[in-house]
C-alpha cells in the first residue's frame, strides 16, 4: 500500500472483500442447493484466498487509482470459476451437478467478452486488469480440462498446460516475455477452448465428437502458440541486429570524437 498511500491512490479493501464475500456466499449456495461437499468447499475457499491474496499483491504494486468496473466484471467471473473449481473437486468424491458446473462456467466465458468492452468504454484498460482477466481465463480452462479429462483422457490436460509450460519456459528464456502483438486469432481460438470444453463438459454428444472437437482445440491451441513463439523469435532476432547497429553507431561517434583513435574500454 505505499505506492498507493505515496500517489495518493485510493485503497482496494472494499473490492477485495467484496470479491472473498461473494465467493463465500456462492460456496454456500453450492452447499444448500446442490450439496456441494467439504472438499469443494474447501477447494474453493482455497482459490478465494489465493485470489485475494495473488489480487491484493498486484494492486499494491499498481499505479491504479480505483479498481475500476472492467475489474469488477473480472473479479465477478474469478467468483464463478472460483465456484467451478469447486464443484469439479467435488465430482471426483460424487457425481456432479453438470447443469450447474456447465452454467457456472458459460456465465464465466460469456462475461470475458464485457470486461474487455467495459475497460476500453470507460477509459480504464490497464495492465493489472489485461492479467487479471488473462489470469481467469487460464485458470478456467485448466479446471475445465482436469474435469474433462475423467471421460476423454488425461491427453485433455495438455490444453491446461500449454500456457502455464510458456510461462515456466519464459523464466529460463526471457525474450519469451516480450509483449505480442494484437491478434482476432489469438483470442479465437482461446475463445474455441472454452466453448469447446463446456460442450464436452455437458456431455450433450457421443463421445467420439467429444473427443475430436477437443482434439481440434487443442490442435489449433498448438498452433497459435507456435505462431507466438515464432513471432517472439524473429523479433529477438530483430532486436539483436538493432542492439548490434546501436553499438556500431556509437563506436563510431565516439571514435570520431576521438580523432579515430580508440576509445578505452571500447569493445
Amino acid at each position: 500500500m505505499a505506492v498507493q498511500r505515496r500517489y495518493g491512490a485510493r485503497p482496494f479493501g472494499t473490492d477485495r472483500a467484496a470479491g472473498a464475500v461473494a465467493q463465500l456466499v456462492l460456496l454456500e449456495v453450492l452447499c444448500r442447493a446442490v450439496g456441494l461437499g467439504p472438499a469443494g468447499w474447501l477447494t474453493g475457499f482455497a482459490f478465494a484466498v489465493a485470489t485475494w491474496a495473488a489480487l491484493t499483491r498486484a494492486l499494491d504494486k499498481s499505479w491504479l487509482r480505483s479498481f475500476g468496473p472492467a475489474n469488477r466484471v473480472t473479479l465477478a467471473r474469478a467468483t464463478l470459476v472460483g465456484g467451478v473449481t469447486a464443484l469439479v473437486a467435488d465430482s471426483f468424491g460424487k457425481h456432479a451437478p453438470v447443469a450447474v458446473l456447465v452454467g457456472l462456467a458459460a456465465v464465466a466465458l460469456v462475461l470475458d467478452a464485457v470486461d474487455g468492452q467495459v475497460a476500453r468504454r470507460t477509459g480504464t484498460v490497464s495492465a493489472l486488469g489485461a492479467r487479471f482477466d488473462m489470469e481467469v481465463d487460464a485458470f478456467l480452462i485448466l479446471v475445465l480440462c482436469v474435469y474433462v479429462a475423467v471421460p476423454l483422457g488425461p491427453w485433455v490436460l495438455a490444453i491446461g498446460a500449454l500456457r502455464y509450460v510458456f510461462v515456466a519456459a519464459s523464466w529460463v528464456l526471457p525474450w519469451l516475455r516480450a509483449p505480442l502483438p494484437h491478434s482476432m486469432a489469438r483470442k479465437a481460438v482461446a475463445a474455441v477452448q472454452g466453448v469447446v470444453l463446456v460442450a464436452a463438459g455437458a456431455g450433450i454428444a457421443p463421445r467420439a465428437l467429444e473427443r475430436g472437437a477437443v482434439a481440434g482445440a487443442l490442435a489449433l491451441l498448438v498452433w497459435s502458440f507456435g505462431r507466438d513463439v515464432g513471432w517472439l523469435w524473429r523479433a529477438r532476432g530483430r532486436a539483436a541486429g538493432a542492439e548490434s547497429v546501436a553499438r556500431t553507431a556509437d563506436g563510431g561517434a565516439a571514435g570520431r570524437k576521438s580523432g579515430g583513435r580508440s576509445v578505452p574500454g571500447a569493445g
